[in-house]
């Protein structure tokens, strides 16, 4: 499974983007896919999970800013933000679950200014 994220980039605080992860290969094989960040300094965190049954869970710092879709005509997976804070700022990685490992992107550097 090869994955690949997309619209990241600078925007003000307050504003929106939406992320894409476009998976290839053996993409049968994926039970879910989320989005996890990363700050400078700190911990690679959750921040949002789809199933492949379309079940979703958020990190509780982006409930209600943030939404996670899939479009599986085009194996692809969102992740919309809206209202980004500064706190937002961080490389958000694609990462694909299946049963016998998991996979992650190359990231996308998402910078929130004031």
């Amino acid at each position: 499974v090869l994955l690949e994220e997309s619209g990241g980039g600078l925007v003000q605080a307050g504003g929106s983007l939406r992320l894409s992860c476009a998976a290839s290969g053996n993409i049968f094989s994926i039970n879910a896919v989320g989005w996890y960040r990363q700050a400078p300094g700190k911990h690679r965190e959750l921040v949002a999970t789809i199933t492949a049954g379309r079940s979703v869970n958020y990190a509780d710092a982006v409930k209600g800013r943030f939404a996670i879709s899939r479009d599986d005509a085009v194996y692809t997976v969102y992740l919309q933000m809206n209202n980004l804070k500064l706190e937002d700022k961080a490389v958000y990685y694609c990462n694909a679950d299946t049963d016998f490992r998991t996979y992650w992107g190359q990231g996308t550097q998402v910078t929130v200014s004031s």
